[in-house]
């Protein structure tokens, strides 16, 4: 089959141990959510795939910074939120493996990744402010640079604290001219694989 794979830390070890998998003769294809997902797949010997190559992804494995208890996420701590959003929608099924720290009541306490274009960011920055309940918005840098994602697009990290409607809120950042895509994924993932510190392991299932 040919999976989504999703980008991050946990996603990091998935790789490693899908990458041991196809040593032993798993035969599989990956749609990578990212560049760094692609060298690293690669590494570990799985074939890539493109997604406009694709009739069907069966599922796409992925990491979140946030999830709430309707499977509400919050993605984009590692700058990769347009693609990997882009082969969830393609994906039949989402499945999100974190650590329980992930878990939450409310997203918002992680700052709200926003994709913009670089063209104007500052007047997006401003809209975010006047026209929403946000308490701050700092363009995302990297070595006191401008973080530019794999797409050339600029991250500006949003301070919501509580969001009250996940649908609502990603409607209203998308109505903003230079929003290019949300870190929030309303209702889409169908199952979260949790771990804890102890060593267990839960599985929870949305839909």
């Amino acid at each position: 089959m040919t999976i989504g794979i999703g980008s991050g830390t946990t996603v990091y070890w998935f790789i490693r141990g899908l990458g041991e998998r196809v040593m032993q003769g798993l035969e599989i294809k990956a749609v990578p959510t990212s560049e760094q997902t692609a060298t690293l797949a690669k590494e570990s010997g799985i074939a890539i795939s493109d997604l406009d190559e694709t009739d069907k992804l069966v599922l796409t494995i992925d990491g979140a910074d946030e999830i709430d208890a309707d499977g509400n996420l919050v993605k984009g701590g590692g700058g990769a939120l347009l693609q990997e959003k882009i082969v969830a929608a393609a994906s039949e099924q989402l499945i999100i493996i974190a650590d329980d720290s992930k878990l939450v009541k409310k997203l918002g306490r992680f700052p709200l990744p926003v994709e913009v274009i670089p063209f104007g960011y500052q007047q997006v920055q401003r809209k975010i402010l006047e026209s929403l309940p946000c308490k701050g918005v700092q363009l995302r840098k990297k070595d006191e640079r401008a973080f530019v994602t794999d797409h050339d697009h600029y991250i500006l990290d949003c301070e919501f604290q509580k969001i009250e409607d996940v649908a609502a809120l990603n409607i209203s950042l998308h109505l903003i001219p230079g929003v290019v895509e949300t870190g929030l994924f309303p209702r889409m993932a169908n199952k979260a694989i949790i771990g804890f510190e102890d060593g267990k392991v839960e599985v929870i299932n949305y839909r």
